[in-house]
């Protein structure tokens, strides 16, 4: 009769045992993460590639929804607000760009469709994901372009000025591309840090694009004479060679220079792009990650930890 309670107890003990696993052994396809970090724009006014310039870094934050549809392979709709800009004091003298005295700042609006791919699979069970798993992504997105200056203390939007005579869209695509690195906090949860590069098909996320203002300063002092719109001639000169001892442009030395005042770079072929570094956290959406994750101290029901 005692092995026989014995052999009971052992299969029941098991059998329990097995059973508190069991809700581990579903797939979970959902996910949802948030992250933040540090944003650095690449285009007229910073040129990492080419010079030393330093880094001058913003913020950015982001959220996403992922879904595993492939062995490796999980789709990303990510939503993000990014802070950037740039300005000409930390330019590199090689440069030669420091004389414009230009500068920009833009908080954009993101959304972007992304694929995932990784080095170890994620279609699984969520107690089996691996501790650390790479992965690379890309996609297409939009997003808001909006860059502003100051003038008189004050921030003016750039965008309607067309301070070059060239109008461009408020909203923008981008080709978001990068990798990442995931690392397995427990059952429910990843740490995430990711790099996550954007290039763009637009010249004007810092407002700036040709070489100098030879091409239209005519229509700029023209409205900057008439009262027309004096800002844009104020906007588009700001270097101290071309201004008078009020700070206003000098008119007289824009027309004779005939316009040839540094502006861009003039690689018109060479489009402006940003790049995001995050940390964050992923969180996988179990059916019971609310009675298992955030409750499981109840006093009736005990649960297991992973971490």
């Amino acid at each position: 009769m005692k092995k026989t309670l014995l052999i009971l107890l052992f299969f029941s003990s098991t059998l329990a045992y097995s059973q508190s696993f069991y809700r581990f052994k579903f797939e979970e396809p959902w996910s949802f993460s948030a992250s933040a970090g540090a944003t650095q724009y690449f285009g007229e006014l910073y040129s990492f590639w080419k010079y030393n310039e330093g880094v001058q870094p913003d913020w950015n934050a982001n959220i996403g929804i992922h879904y595993t549809f492939g062995t490796n392979l999980r789709a990303r709709l990510d939503f993000s607000y990014i802070k950037m800009s740039g300005q000409d004091p930390p330019s590199d003298p090689r440069a030669n760009r420091a004389i414009r005295n230009l500068n920009f700042r833009a908080q954009n609006w993101e959304g972007t469709a992304m694929i995932e791919y990784y080095l170890f699979p994620v279609k699984l069970p969520n107690i089996h994901r691996n501790l650390w798993n790479p992965y690379i992504f890309a996609g297409i997105g939009m997003s808001t372009n909006t860059p502003k200056t100051q003038l008189d203390g004050e921030w003016v939007d750039l965008r309607p000025l067309q301070l070059e005579n060239n109008p461009y869209e408020k909203n923008i695509v981008v080709f978001p591309m990068g990798l990442g690195l995931k690392y397995k906090l427990n059952v429910y949860m990843d740490l995430t840090v990711e790099g996550n590069y954007r290039f763009t098909l637009t010249d004007y996320m810092d407002d700036i694009s040709a070489y100098n203002i030879s091409e239209f300063y005519l229509d700029l002092v023209d409205d900057y004479v008439t009262g027309n719109n004096p800002d844009r001639l104020r906007l588009a000169v700001r270097n101290p060679d071309f201004l008078d001892e009020n700070g206003l442009p000098d008119v007289d030395k824009i027309l004779r220079n005939n316009g040839r005042i540094r502006r861009g770079s003039g690689l018109t072929h060479r489009y402006d792009g940003y790049m995001t570094v995050n940390v964050g956290v992923e969180i996988y959406l179990s059916p019971d990650i609310w009675d298992n994750f955030f409750f499981r101290n109840r006093v009736n029901e005990k649960a297991f930890r992973f971490w």
